[in-house]
């Protein structure tokens, strides 16, 4: 990499405090924290591979946050591809977070995270 870049982050701990009341109750427009935390990883990872930051420790100082909350952040990359994007997509869904995730993410073997996964989807 040529010269020095300055790559600016907002990471922010807690959108529902800036979120208009309005836009909770129009579902187009409500993102749900996961969501958002997915879309941040795949983006992270994004600047990793190239080579704009050097690596997670530097994310996570830009962001503000410890290196572990980055690495909780980033272990969501290891969730199988498809449930990826069904978190991406999905509306709000009671129970699915981050911390729920948390041992379905260190399961290896991406058909039992899937049906770890199916528990937190509503009938």
């Amino acid at each position: 990499m040529n010269g020095s870049q300055e790559v600016i982050c907002l990471l922010a701990r807690s959108p529902l405090r800036d979120c208009n009341p309005e836009q909770m109750k129009d579902p187009d427009s409500f993102v749900p924290r996961i969501a958002q935390l997915m879309a941040l990883a795949i983006r992270l990872e994004g600047l990793v591979r190239d080579e704009t930051v050097h690596n997670y420790a530097e994310l996570a100082q830009l962001g503000r946050v410890t290196r572990a909350r980055m690495t909780q952040i980033m272990n969501l990359l290891q969730l199988a591809p498809d449930l990826q994007e069904q978190i991406l997509f999905l509306p709000e869904v009671q129970g699915l977070n981050e911390r729920n995730l948390r041992a379905i993410v260190q399961q290896l073997d991406w058909s039992e995270q899937r049906r770890m996964f199916s528990k937190f989807m509503p009938r």
